[in-house]
C-alpha cells in the first residue's frame, strides 16, 4: 500500500508541480491574471487525476475476492492527495520568489481594478484596498504562504478522495 500511495502521489504532485510551472511562465510572460484561478484550478483538477488511479492501482493490487470498503479507498486516495499537495506548495514556494515575485501586487491591481469595472463605490474600493494591503503583508510570513498554498488543492483532492472512494470500492 505505502508503495501506491508514494507513487500516485509523487505523480499527482509532479504533474501539479509541472502545471503550475507552466502557468506561472505564462503569467511572467505578461499575460493577464484575469484567467488565473480557471488555469490554477483546472491544473489542480487535472493532477487529481492521480488520486483516482492510484486508488485503483491499489484496489487492482489486491486479490480480485478481497473487498475493498470506501474507508479503506478514501484512506489511500486521501493520503495520496495530502502528498500531492505537499508537493503543491513545495512548488509555489519555489515559484513565487523566482517567478512570480510581484505575484500580490498584481493580484491586488487587478482585484481593484475588478471592482473599480463593476461600478463600486470608492468607499468600498478603499474599503477592499486596506484588506488587501493587510494580506499582501500576511503573504509575506513564508508559514502563512505555505498554509493558504496547502489550502488551494486540498478541497479539490478531498473532493478527488470522496469520488474515487465511492466509484472504486469493492463490495
Amino acid at each position: 500500500m505505502n508503495k501506491t500511495i508514494l507513487t500516485y502521489g509523487l505523480l499527482s504532485g509532479a504533474a501539479a508541480s509541472v502545471l503550475m510551472t507552466c502557468t506561472a511562465l505564462y503569467f511572467h510572460n505578461g499575460a493577464s491574471y484575469s484567467d488565473g484561478e480557471m488555469f490554477g484550478y483546472a491544473g489542480i483538477l487535472l493532477s487529481m487525476l492521480f488520486v483516482f488511479f492510484g486508488v485503483r492501482a491499489y484496489r487492482e493490487k489486491k486479490l480480485p475476492e478481497t473487498t475493498l470498503g470506501f474507508g479503506e479507498a478514501f484512506k489511500v486516495a486521501l493520503l495520496i492527495t495530502l502528498i500531492s499537495c505537499v508537493c503543491y506548495v513545495v512548488s509555489w514556494m519555489i515559484i513565487y520568489p523566482t517567478l512570480m515575485p510581484d505575484f500580490m501586487e498584481k493580484f491586488v491591481d487587478q482585484t481593484l481594478a475588478q471592482l473599480r469595472d463593476s461600478g463600486a463605490s470608492e468607499d468600498k474600493i478603499r474599503e477592499e484596498a486596506a484588506k488587501m494591503e493587510h494580506y499582501k503583508e500576511l503573504y509575506k510570513n513564508p508559514l502563512y504562504r505555505i498554509g493558504l498554498t496547502f489550502l488551494e488543492p486540498l478541497p479539490v483532492g478531498v473532493l478527488a478522495a470522496l469520488v474515487s472512494s465511492l466509484v472504486l470500492r469493492r463490495k
